[in-house]
C-alpha cells in the first residue's frame, strides 16, 4: 500500500506530461474549443425577428452558405468585434444572420442603431434555448453553416481581422457552389 502512494506523484507527472505533449503540439490553437457540432447539422430554429413579424428559421437560410453570428447588446467583446462585421457585411458583402442571444429586443435594437446593422436579419434568442441548441459557450460565436444547413466552422470569441482572412473567407470561397 505504501509503494501505491509512493507511485501516485509520478503517476500524476506522467499524465500532466502527456497533457501537455498534447496541447502544446505544433498547429494546435490553444484558443479553439471543441464542438461536438462540427460537421453535423445545424439545429432547427425558428425565431422572432427583431422589429418585424417575420421569422428567422434556419430552413429559410439553406440553399447557400450563411454565417450565422451570436451577439448581446450586454457583451463588451460583441461591441469590439462589430466594426468588423459592418465591414464584412458592407465591403464583402457576406451572407451574415444575427441571433441576439439573452438579451432584450429594445436593448438589441439600440445596439444595431447606435453602432449599425451588418446583419440581413436578427433573431431573437430571448430564453438561450438556440444558442443551448448550437453549444454556445458565451457570446460572440460565429458559426459558418453550408448549404445543405451542416455546420462547417465555429468561431469561439470575436472574429479578428487574422481569423476572417485565413479561415472565415477561404472556407466560404469552398462552399460557393461551382458556376
Amino acid at each position: 500500500m505504501k509503494r501505491i502512494i509512493y507511485l501516485l506523484p509520478l503517476a500524476l507527472f506522467f499524465v500532466l506530461v502527456g497533457y501537455f505533449l498534447i496541447s502544446l503540439r505544433p498547429g494546435h490553437d490553444t484558443h479553439e474549443l471543441p464542438s461536438a457540432m462540427l460537421e453535423k447539422p445545424a439545429p432547427s430554429f425558428e425565431l422572432a425577428d427583431l422589429g418585424d413579424d417575420n421569422r428567422l428559421a434556419l430552413t429559410g437560410l439553406k440553399g447557400h452558405p450563411v454565417i450565422v453570428n451570436f451577439f448581446a447588446s450586454w457583451c463588451v467583446p460583441c461591441r469590439i468585434e462589430h466594426p468588423l462585421l459592418m465591414r464584412l457585411s458592407q465591403q464583402d458583402h457576406l451572407p451574415l444572420y444575427g441571433i441576439a442571444y439573452k438579451d432584450k429586443p429594445d436593448d438589441a435594437a439600440r445596439l444595431l442603431a447606435t453602432y449599425g446593422n451588418p446583419f440581413r436579419q436578427v433573431g431573437l434568442d430571448q430564453d438561450g434555448r438556440v444558442g443551448l441548441d448550437f453549444g454556445v459557450y458565451g457570446v460572440p460565436e460565429t458559426y459558418v453553416i453550408d448549404a445543405n444547413g451542416i455546420i462547417r466552422k465555429r468561431f469561439v470569441g470575436p472574429l479578428t481581422a487574422e481569423a476572417v482572412e485565413r479561415d472565415l473567407m477561404p472556407l466560404l470561397k469552398q462552399l460557393e457552389p461551382s458556376s
